[in-house]
């Protein structure tokens, strides 16, 4: 279980495929006939995704003197700048300012931008051919990483997910690598819709990419991390999507109201668990309360707690008052 548990990072990839799975899957149709309205909604993103990022950023404020001791005074300026914009991810040297989980946020702004167009692709009548335009953008998703892995320009003898260089930095933390991801999502969405609901299809398919994808992880550093980082792992990630989108036993274990609950919360927990984790651990609570004999564990039921409490206290009061300012 090590070796899986280890590859934590590759869920960073599901989420950014499955976002443009949901987003398509939602409006696609509108967007096919023309009348999905670009400007509300890009509003509607900004509303969802800004009030909890802003509330990790300044959370994160602490780092600021550890992260003026990293940067030349440029790139921490242009840090301090385009953070708050969602710009830092354009730039690898800063993608990870203040607050590492940040740079997705920064990636997917870029992709909601593109969604519009994206979404506005003509419906395909046949799963071939559609089939195959989604393994050229496979290949293009792995592009990145196959050549940073026939290259290897930083010199690194094994990189892993602790290993950092230039362009490593790029390939993990930078809009431009994941995009195809994205892309993938999107077209996973005409997948699903070609697709019947109920049958054994989709539970065989559910269960086949959970398993191969176990099996995957499990192998560890015999897969290159610049491949498992992103673009490998497209396809299984697909399989599980369809089966999770489908009326079958595996959809139902995945709907269970505690895992619902929770599950609401988890991009409070995606943004907030960095920050939050080192606020527990650098302030010794734990210690305090006489608990780190069950640390991890407790560390883990505390984030997801404050996760809850963010989602009903912040996210969705922001979010509610911002589409009324905006008329999203």
């Amino acid at each position: 279980m090590a070796p899986v548990v280890n590859a934590g990072y590759a869920s960073v990839s599901f989420f950014i495929l499955l976002s443009g799975f949901v987003l398509a899957y939602n409006y696609a149709d509108r967007a096919r006939a023309g009348k999905l309205d670009k400007v509300r909604f890009w509003k509607a993103r900004f509303t969802r995704l800004y009030p909890i990022y802003l509330l990790s950023i300044l959370l994160s404020a602490g780092n600021l003197q550890g992260e003026y001791g990293a940067h030349t005074h440029l790139l921490f300026w242009l840090g301090v700048t385009l953070t708050p914009l969602l710009l830092q991810g354009w730039i690898p040297e800063i993608a990870t300012f203040l607050n590492t989980p940040a740079w997705t946020m920064s990636a997917e702004c870029s992709y909601y931008v593109a969604f519009p167009w994206l979404a506005s692709w003509k419906r395909p009548v046949r799963f071939a051919p559609h089939l195959a335009k989604m393994a050229g953008v496979w290949f293009l998703g792995m592009l990145p990483g196959a050549l940073y892995f026939a290259f290897n320009p930083d010199g690194i003898a094994h990189p892993d997910r602790f290993s950092t260089g230039p362009w490593l930095q790029a390939l993990k933390y930078t809009p431009y690598t994941h995009f195809a991801s994205f892309v993938f999502g999107v077209m996973l969405a005409s997948v699903d819709e070609m697709m019947p609901r109920n049958g054994r299809l989709r539970l065989l398919l559910g269960l086949a990419g959970f398993a191969c994808l176990f099996g995957l992880l499990e192998m560890g550093p015999l897969v290159p991390y610049a491949l498992i980082h992103d673009g490998l792992l497209m396809p299984l990630f697909g399989c599980i999507i369809l089966g999770l989108a489908g009326a079958n036993p595996l959809s139902y274990c995945f709907g269970l109201r505690p895992l619902v609950f929770v599950g609401e919360a988890s991009y409070c927990l995606y943004l907030l668990h960095f920050t939050m984790w080192n606020l527990l651990h650098d302030s010794h609570l734990l210690d305090r309360l006489h608990l780190v004999q069950f640390d991890p564990w407790i560390s883990y039921v505390i984030l997801i707690a404050m996760a809850l409490v963010a989602l009903h206290l912040v996210e969705k009061p922001a979010q509610n008052q911002l589409r009324k300012w905006m008329g999203a």
